[in-house]
């Protein structure tokens, strides 16, 4: 189904970003996870867009100390568990450029910066029906983002809270294995 509007290159460019990664993958899931979004990018030419109502391609932001050794996690408002932040794409194709985004939209950090174009994973997770708005997937483009831990912060109204939490500590806020496979890849770049 079309959005009714221009999509331009952006299906190619994230197209582009999951084949690179792909590349790189380690898992038998991450592949079969890279395999799953380029299916679904080819199937949907507007999948930048909340539209596509079977699912959309997000952007988020792994954010990490310059140390290594803490995440900056919020308690999601609508979801109500912890997670890194991120969001909607919005017809955006530079989805580093939404992670981006949505760290200072969601956290008040403006001194923010990516550590590398490349996807740091990417990750697939249902969202449940919401007040009229059906049941979907989001094919989650996650990137590695350097804050300073000592910026204050503002909690957006997407947030009930967010906090800063060191890598150890993470499991005891979130289990899930998506969000504890972000907390090794951090661990196996930093020598960990």
């Amino acid at each position: 189904m079309s959005s009714g509007v221009d999509l331009g290159s952006g299906p190619a460019l994230a197209r582009a970003m999951v084949a690179a990664y792909q590349v790189r993958a380690l898992t038998d899931g991450e592949r079969a996870v890279a395999e799953e979004t380029l299916r679904f990018i080819d199937a949907n030419p507007d999948c930048l867009w909340r539209t596509c109502q079977t699912g959309h391609l997000t952007g988020s932001a792994w954010i990490v100390d310059p140390s290594r050794r803490r995440t900056l996690l919020t308690l999601h408002r609508k979801l109500g568990k912890w997670l890194q932040l991120g969001g909607h794409a919005d017809g955006e194709a530079h989805l580093s450029e939404v992670a981006l985004r949505e760290t200072r939209e969601e956290s008040g950090l403006e001194s923010v910066r990516l550590v590398s174009a490349d996807l740091f994973d990417l990750d697939r997770h249902w969202i449940p029906e919401r007040r009229g708005d059906a049941g979907h997937h989001h094919y989650d483009f996650r990137f590695l983002v350097e804050a300073d831990d000592r910026a204050p912060l503002i909690v957006s109204d997407e947030s009930h809270q967010l906090a800063w939490v060191d890598l150890d500590d993470v499991h005891r806020l979130n289990h899930e294995p998506s969000l504890l496979r972000l907390v090794q890849k951090t661990r196996e770049r930093s020598g960990r």
